[in-house]
Formats: C-alpha cells, structure tokens, sequence
C-alpha cells in the first residue's frame, strides 16, 4: 500500500524521509507559482536540491514540458539513486511522477501536493501522465510515489476556486462512501469560504484520501472497482477537454462537479438512484460552481471527447453510475438520448 504521510512539520518529515532513503543527490520539481509559495516551506531541503520549474498550469501538462524536465534531469546528473520530490497541485505530481517514471527506467520520487485536489486525488494511486492531442491524461502510466506528504499547511495558500475544485473530488468520495457520508460533505461547507475551518476540513481530508487509496489498493491497474472513482469523468474530462481547446479553461474540479451532477441524473434514470439526492448534489455543486459554458451544439464535440475515455471498450461509452450513495454500477452503456438529457438538466434545471 503507498504511504501516505499526513504531518504538520512538512519541513521535518521531508527532511526525515529524505535522510531514510539517503539518496545522492536531491531534485525539487515545481511550477512557477508553488516554487515561490510552497518551496521555502520545506526548509533545509529546498536549500540543498536542485530545482526544476515549470511553468503553471493545465496547459502546460504536455510533452514539451516533459521533455524540458528530462533535459534538466539529464543535464544535472541524476541517476536512479537519486530521488525526485514533486511539489505542486496535480499538473506538477502528474507530470513529474511520469517524468520520474520513465527517466533511466524509474527514479524514485515523493509527491508533496499543495492543492486540495492534488491531496485527495492526483498524488494517490499512483496514476501519472500528460495531455496529449487535446484530451486530458491521454499518455501516462501507473507509477506510485515511494511517499506522500500531505500537509494543510499548504491549504492557507489557496484561493477560494482551488478549494473549490478540490472539494468536488471529496464530493464524489463522499457517493462512494455512502449516504452519512455525502450528507457530511454537502453540510460542511460555509457559504463564506473565509469561515472555513481547516481543521475540520483535515478531518474530511483524511477520510477522503482513504477512501481512494483503500480503492486503489483493492485494484491498481483499474481492472474493476477503480472504476468507481471515474464516477463524473467521463463528461467532466470532455468538459474540461472542450473548454481547453476553446481558450476557456476551467480548473478540473468544476468539471468533475459538473460530470458529477449529469452521472446522478443518468443515475436516476438507469439505476432508480435516490431523486432527493440528485436534487440536493446538482443544488450544491450549481450553487458554488455554476453552470458549464456550452450549448447544445456543443453536444457532438462532447460525445467526441468521451469516446477517448479510457474506460471505454470498442469505441462504446462506459459510465460509472450509483444505484445509491455507496452502491456502484460500473461499465454502464448510456445512450446517446439520456447523456444529452443529462447534459440538458446540467445547462437548465
């Protein structure tokens, strides 16, 4: 099972797990924004690593950047004795754990994630990678990181749009995990976020990282109940796909949210999935999330995107639904009527 370390000294607990491992030489891999933010939290380490950055953001997840990272790798000496500590939100421990990977057949690496989706999804399983032909995490493999630090220190460091879409993924948890569960997390959050209490939000933190990594563990190369944690995927990777070749990218948990709420609404119809549940979920997330940007023209493009889903078999949508919260249906063929329908109580209800 990968370990995950949860800590309120994350300068201390790196400095110990680097001393563990005692590696002969130290790479920190960034973005622009968590070099500057998150980086001088570290401490010692920082002081003595060789840094790499790239630059911020979804769009920056590719092959050029990749490339840029190896090149630096390969330039400064490291070797499979060497460890890789990746720190940032998804786009950085995705990226860099793939990079880590694959350079001289595998580098050990820790992932330290700063953003809320990071430390309940991204830095857990073990799936790493990058966009590739305008779909989301189209190249990658499953490569787990020996450690993962997770600190909330990193939380005060966040917007309120980053805390958002990383509570979406706590959302989905929360259907996975069962009706108390989904009640929690639909309760929890102030509609200040500025009232928001981090302590207790570490609480729900734990329990949602939890909940992926007893998944993930039970199934790590995604041959059957990993599936369930696609559940608002499928739509929400085509979402965030569409909106990023238009110049209009959206962060990843409103996307997800938003795959959410249309996943329940098939729910409802394929898999008598709890009404009340679906009305509470799509008030919740469009509330706090809004409504998508798109149109029904913008249906064919969609579908078009999904197909890519990995999940997918024989070129034929696969969703992952609920009859309940707690309660999965995996490999669900919707027709293309009932997406659309879906797609329209997402734009209108």
């Amino acid at each position: 099972m990968q370990q995950i370390l949860f800590t309120d000294n994350v300068s201390a607990s790196v400095m110990q797990v680097v001393a563990d491992m005692a590696p002969d030489a130290v790479f920190l891999f960034a973005d622009s924004h968590t070099s500057r933010l998150c980086l001088p939290l570290l401490g010692p380490v920082s002081e003595r690593a060789k840094v790499i950055t790239m630059p911020a953001g979804e769009a920056n997840k590719n092959f050029e950047t990749l490339t840029s990272f190896l090149a630096e790798l390969s330039d400064s000496g490291c070797t499979r004795h060497s460890l890789i500590i990746n720190v940032g939100g998804g786009v950085v421990t995705d990226l860099g754990g793939f990079g880590a990977s694959i350079f001289k057949r595998g580098v050990p690496f820790l992932s330290i994630p700063t953003s809320l989706l990071a430390m309940v999804d991204a830095s857990v399983g073990g799936k790493t990678g990058i966009d590739f032909n305008g779909c989301k995490n189209e190249v990658g493999a499953f490569a787990p990181a020996s450690k993962v630090i997770i600190s909330s220190s990193f939380l005060q460091t966040l917007d309120v749009q980053n805390l958002l879409s990383g509570y979406a993924e706590m959302l989905k948890h929360s259907l996975l995990i069962g009706e108390e569960s989904w009640r929690r997390h639909i309760c929890f959050l102030p509609d200040d976020l500025s009232h928001l209490s981090f302590v207790d939000l570490g609480v729900l933190i734990q329990e949602s990282v939890a909940c992926k990594q007893r998944i993930t563990t039970a199934d790590p190369s995604e041959q059957g109940i990993r599936k369930s944690l696609n559940l608002g995927h499928t739509l929400g990777h085509a979402l965030e796909s569409l909106l990023l070749q238009r110049g209009h990218p959206v962060l990843h948990g409103y996307a997800v949210a938003w795959g959410v709420v249309a996943s329940l609404y098939i729910s409802v119809a394929l898999c008598d999935f709890p009404s009340d549940v679906l009305r509470a979920t799509s008030h919740f997330v469009l509330e706090r999330y809004g409504r998508p940007p798109i149109t029904c023209k913008d249906y064919p493009a969609l579908h078009a995107l999904m197909l890519h889903d990995k999940k997918n078999r024989a070129g034929r949508l696969r969703f992952t639904l609920l009859k309940r919260p707690g309660e999965v249906c995996l490999d669900v063929e919707p027709s293309t009527p009932i997406i659309e329908e879906a797609l329209d109580f997402l734009r209108e209800a």
